[in-house]
């Protein structure tokens, strides 16, 4: 069976990697950004990671794609009473994978050998792989100056405009062993539908990471990028504004520019289909399909159009 490599962030991406886990099983290793991992209450949380972990292990909560469905909050309402903060929400269940990968990490466990714990736990087919093993953090700059991102996405709810990004520590992080091994046996990669600036840009800014996906494309492995943007708007989070805020046009062309001559292919939604022609121009091979994915059914229909892509 084909083995690929996708990189991954939010819900888009990890709604793609379950459908693509459904097709490839033990075959498909996701690479997933930590740029977005932050402590809360002395524990290591893991947004991304740990979104595309309940989602390939089939417990994410339905409605928002994140945290497990049918959580409780009974420890942050406590939490609450002591005078802490609440506004990053964290469910009991929820609390419990970070108060394990925590143990581990103080123990000296590698932050990969921690994730890879935890899914063998859930009994996922897949790999989750951390992007680096080493600490960055994605900061935004607002009116107000630099903010931690999960101050910006959860505490001010992406509300404030954004005229900056930056990736604390990413000049000196480096690819995982595992990482490098993906990519060196990877048959097919896939870019999911992420936020190309804020969840896929830190995976390929990882130093040497792009070099990776070009070493493999020029050994004949296929590259097939999926837009995140459908009819200018991102279904979920703040891409569109974000790319229109760092002078990219929001739309699937515009994500389509930031990765000509990275990838082969670039899947877009039939409502961009009039897009088609410019994006060819780029040198990419479009592949128009409907790319919303509402239940398991359409995860898989549209993982399995993205593989024929790259098949």
């Amino acid at each position: 069976m084909t083995r690929v490599v996708t990189l991954a962030g939010g819900v888009g991406g990890a709604k793609l990697a379950d459908g693509l886990q459904a097709h490839l099983g033990d075959a498909l290793t996701v690479v997933v950004n930590t740029g977005d991992d932050c402590w809360r209450h002395g524990l290591l949380v893991m947004p991304d990671h740990d979104t595309v972990l309940y989602n390939l292990a089939g417990i994410e909560q339905v409605e928002w794609g994140w945290g497990i469905e049918g959580d409780t909050r009974v420890v942050m309402d406590q939490l609450g009473v002591y005078g802490e903060e609440t506004w990053f929400t964290l469910g009991d269940r929820d609390l419990a994978l970070h108060i394990a990968r925590t143990a581990r990490v103080r123990a000296g466990a590698r932050i990969t050998d921690a994730c890879l714990d935890a899914q063998a736990a859930l009994g996922i087919a897949a790999r989750i792989l951390p992007m680096t093993d080493d600490p960055v953090a994605t900061e935004v700059r607002t009116a107000d100056g630099w903010l931690e991102f999960q101050e910006y996405f959860v505490h001010q709810r992406q509300a404030p405009d954004v005229l900056g990004l930056r990736f604390a520590g990413l000049a000196d992080a480096t690819p995982t062993p595992e990482v490098r091994e993906a990519f060196e046996t990877a048959e097919g990669i896939v870019i999911a539908p992420s936020n190309p600036l804020v969840s896929v840009g830190p995976v390929l800014d990882v130093p040497g990471m792009r070099e990776h996906v070009q070493t493999a494309r020029a050994r004949g492995v296929p590259v097939a990028a999926v837009s995140p943007i459908i009819g200018g708007r991102a279904l979920k989070g703040p891409a569109d504004r974000m790319l229109a805020a760092a002078g990219h046009e929001s739309s699937a062309l515009g994500v389509a520019r930031l990765y000509a001559g990275l990838a082969d292919v670039f899947v877009l939604d039939t409502a961009d289909a009039d897009a088609a022609p410019a994006i060819a121009a780029l040198g990419l091979r479009p592949v128009v399909t409907d790319t919303i994915m509402t239940d398991d059914t359409a995860r898989a229909r549209l993982a399995a159009e993205v593989l024929g892509a790259v098949g």
